[in-house]
């Protein structure tokens, strides 16, 4: 099986230190299914191209596995020798796991840079054809080639294969390219060589940061990458969705119409509203309520759930807590709330106070146990109705702070804010609640799982539709 890498970017040779392999030079690369070699048919100032062939022993694989009890030959006469598929993606990441991180010695700005890069397969399984092949690619920003093949030319009523030609073009960094076929190769094929289990979840969200979450394909991706096992890609799943949520905010930290910034979704209008000028900005008000309900509370070992960069870590860094938790599903986030806090240049007795886990919010996590009190900070609206539950179960039954903080836009506020038109504050949104629902979960909530609960408002309390945020507070 082939694949090819060109770009036409000059000095076109470049494209030997961004893969770490001389143009000059064949070289061979022994796998535990046959061997790679990366050779490069052209190499000029103006356009550059390396191969990645794949030798590929099916005897050798036979031999060493186990007997399907099947059609004996399928065995050794199919398909797997010849197309690119979940083998090639290996040999990929063992050939070249430099690029695929990004890293380039002396040519780190080459290696962040997008430039024109083209891939040809000549032959790639497509359970789907080429119209899956575009759905996986275009909204990647690649032009896509994709071609059907007869299963012979000489009777075209037999119709075309399962297989296809495919090229994909465009500018992009080498290391996105790489890793965009490695994960499309296999969901292509909607097969893969070997076992998966739990760590195959793992390697997706890695490899899939920064793309996936946001991919329109996401649930084909996900089920096909691990094998359509439901065990697996039913928990995959929940931790894209809650990366799309958490990415959808985690540069504003909740910051919506009223906080003082423009609403995300780029209404005009929206974008001009603006908190009251005599008061603080809506955030701000949110975080000294919640700050002051956890003091209230007296609660030393602190939960952020679904902390976002930062903005309320920073306020309980400086109270003096035992310990502070910031929890996200996003390891974008994540980084964003460790930079945000200056964790590298933090003082060791400080830096000791302070945690970021990754963990989705509707899945049981034990780490989240034994702490005095957890806050949900404009989380919960962010989560489709059904997954309210889960959350629930996670957070109220399994890690059972003494003490919940959560806050959410009240809906019935949104008429006081002119561009809104009574729609929601934040694209991203699933839903927003009146008064009275917000009241209604809460009360079931804290029935369910043996908490009080009490409702405070945040903001100026509108006599006719009472204040721009709800708060709870739950106790146990």
């Amino acid at each position: 099986m082939l694949l090819t890498i060109s770009t036409t970017r000059r000095p076109a040779t470049d494209l030997g230190y961004l893969l770490h392999k001389h143009p000059d030079r064949a070289q061979s690369f022994a796998q535990p299914f046959g061997e790679a070699r990366v050779f490069y048919p052209e190499a000029g100032e103006e356009r550059c191209t390396a191969a990645l062939l794949l030798d590929v022993d099916p005897v050798g694989l036979v031999r060493r596995g186990r007997r399907s009890g099947g059609f004996a030959l399928a065995e050794y006469v199919n398909d797997r020798p010849y197309v690119a598929s979940s083998f090639m993606s290996v040999a990929m990441v063992n050939v070249f796991k430099s690029a695929m991180a990004g890293t380039c010695k002396g040519h780190e700005e080459l290696a962040a840079a997008a430039i024109p890069l083209e891939a040809w397969l000549p032959v790639v399984p497509a359970r789907g054809g080429v119209d899956l092949a575009r759905g996986l690619f275009e909204p990647l920003g690649y032009a896509v080639d994709a071609r059907e093949m007869e299963l012979d030319p000489a009777f075209p009523d037999w119709g075309v294969d399962r297989h296809i030609e495919l090229r994909i073009s465009g500018e992009v960094r080498l290391a996105d390219l790489l890793t965009h076929l490695y994960v499309l190769l296999p969901v292509l094929d909607d097969e893969k060589h070997y076992w998966v289990d739990d760590a195959e979840i793992d390697k997706l969200m890695r490899r899939g940061e920064g793309w996936l979450p946001s991919h329109p394909e996401r649930k084909l991706i996900t089920r096909r990458y691990l094998k359509n096992q439901a065990s697996l890609f039913h928990p995959a799943l929940a931790q894209l969705e809650e990366v799309s949520e958490s990415e959808a905010v985690e540069d504003d930290d909740g910051a919506e119409v009223g906080d003082g910034e423009a609403i995300a979704s780029g209404d005009a209008a929206a974008a001009a509203t603006r908190a009251p000028d005599d008061a603080p900005a809506l955030r701000e008000q949110r975080l000294d309520a919640v700050v002051a309900a956890l003091e209230e509370s007296g609660a030393r070992r602190v939960l952020d759930l679904g902390c976002g960069s930062g903005a309320l870590l920073r306020r309980l860094l400086a109270g003096g807590y035992e310990k502070v938790v910031g929890v996200d599903v996003s390891v974008r986030a994540l980084e964003g709330a460790a930079r945000r806090l200056d964790l590298e240049t933090m003082h060791d007795a400080e830096r000791a106070r302070i945690e970021l886990l990754q963990s989705p919010l509707t899945y049981r996590d034990r780490r989240l146990e034994g702490f005095d009190a957890a806050a949900l900070v404009e989380v919960i609206e962010h989560l489709d109705p059904p997954r309210l539950g889960a959350l629930e179960r996670n957070v109220f039954a399994d890690a059972r702070p003494g003490t919940v903080v959560v806050t959410t836009p009240n809906a019935e506020y949104n008429v006081r804010w002119p561009g809104l038109d009574g729609g929601m504050r934040h694209s991203d949104h699933r839903f927003e609640w009146t008064r009275a629902e917000f009241a209604a979960w809460a009360d079931a909530v804290a029935a369910r799982n043996d908490y009080g609960v009490r409702r405070l408002p945040v903001g100026a309390d509108d006599p006719e539709v009472g204040p721009p945020t709800e708060m709870a507070v739950f106790s146990r």
